[in-house]
């Protein structure tokens, strides 16, 4: 005999329905959900002994590119990877008047969508960013973005 599970809101709810719970979260959690099919967001953990008195950020490229950044930057911070996506501890406000190109993917806080992140590499010193200007030159090398910033008015001091 096959029986049938019937679902009603609470409004309707009688004696003789079923409620199905709703999913618990974890009151600790730094994770949100945004909207509905998003990931949950994640804040990248900098390693005890480290300082980050500049804040953090993190920018992220497309795991097909890690390997090549990691062993082509002179100086490497934390770096952080999941199966998609590679991320880079920078100092915050590493986008200031910068466009990190397509696909680069710049998260301010260090908050990046949660695939389940994990330290693949940790900086020798104490200090757990990477150079942001030389990531950026890299970033735009690999992808075949030309590099851009607005450049300093000129003044004359005649």
């Amino acid at each position: 005999m096959l029986r049938s599970l019937r679902i009603i809101p609470r409004s309707l709810k009688g004696p003789d329905t079923t409620v199905v719970p709703t999913q618990r979260r974890s009151p600790e959690s730094l994770r949100t959900r945004t909207r509905a099919g998003e990931l949950d967001a994640t804040r990248l953990t900098v390693p005890v002994g480290l300082h980050t008195g500049l804040g953090c950020d993190a920018v992220g490229v497309p795991a097909r590119f890690g390997f090549k950044i990691l062993s082509r930057l002179p100086a490497k911070g934390c770096v952080y990877a999941d199966s998609d996506w590679w991320w880079w501890l920078v100092p915050a406000g590493s986008d200031h008047d910068l466009t990190w190109p397509l696909p680069a993917c710049y998260a301010p806080g260090a908050e990046i969508p949660d695939r389940g992140p994990r330290l693949i590499h940790h900086p020798d010193g104490t200090s757990p960013y990477t150079p942001p200007i030389p990531l950026y030159l890299l970033v735009c090398q690999l992808t075949g973005i030309a590099p851009s910033w607005p450049a300093p008015p000129v003044r004359s001091a005649l």
